[in-house]
């Protein structure tokens, strides 16, 4: 049985529609990830999934007992506020220390427990939103572009930790993201949105689709073709298109 499935969703904010009729479903231990322009409902899509945003039409259904983990794509914290990481995962309680340790070996920071939150640099932060979701032993990883304004490697290394969850774990992921060497090296599915689900499969399948060409023209698809040459023949691999970088929505 898949872990959530959506079932012909429709968000609407007052009078402007941001998703309809969206239907998809996340496997156990796959990752999916969803890519689609700016304003296109990915930040509602992962919203309506975790109960944040109330659909106008459709549903979300959740496998009986799933547990999801959520990372957002930023969480604003008073920089004055004499906080550790280790009391920040706390919150709100009921916490345990080992489970607060494991969480933070998985999220590949293990020493960053008795850390000052404010003294932290943006890519250990987000190694710390990550140990927040893993505390709960979720069976699906949200990711809402977790690594927006990290450089090219912090973002690198934070998929690859993403990676290594998935095999230690067997938790699924279903990720935003507008990085195109993470869609082809670290998905099983993409699923291409603009209001609507434009197209989905494999991520080879949907960079040759013709309405992933028409959002994101063909230099997208060439830029998909290099990386997957490249990967193919083993050669180190950078994010050779900036043109779609995507503000929050």
């Amino acid at each position: 049985m898949s872990l959530v499935q959506v079932e012909d969703l429709s968000v609407r904010y007052g009078a402007r529609t941001v998703l309809s009729r969206v239907s998809l479903r996340v496997e156990p231990g796959e990752i999916v990830t969803i890519v689609g322009p700016n304003g296109s409902g990915k930040t509602s899509l992962l919203r309506a999934i975790i109960g944040a945003v109330k659909p106008v039409k459709g549903r979300v259904v959740q496998g009986s007992g799933v547990k999801i983990g959520y990372v957002p794509q930023k969480l604003h914290i008073d920089e004055t506020l004499p906080i550790t990481v280790s009391r920040f995962l706390k919150l709100p309680g009921g916490v345990a220390v080992a489970d607060i340790d494991h969480a933070l070996a998985q999220s590949g920071v293990p020493d960053l427990a008795k850390a000052q939150l404010s003294q932290l640099s943006g890519g250990q932060f987000q190694r710390v939103l990550l140990a927040r979701a893993l505390i709960g032993k979720p069976d699906l990883l949200l990711l809402d572009e977790a690594t927006q304004g990290l450089d090219q490697r912090g973002s690198a290394s934070f998929y690859q930790q993403i990676e290594t969850v998935r095999q230690n774990t067997g938790c699924a992921v279903l990720m935003i993201s507008h990085e195109l060497h993470v869609v082809m090296s670290a998905s099983d599915r993409v699923i291409c949105l603009n209001g609507h689900v434009c197209c989905e499969g494999t991520p080879a399948v949907v960079a040759s689709a013709p309405e992933y060409r028409a959002l994101f023209g063909s230099g997208t698809g060439g830029a998909l073709a290099l990386y997957r040459h490249e990967h193919d023949h083993g050669h180190d691999h950078g994010d050779h298109n900036h043109d779609h970088t995507e503000a929050a929505e």
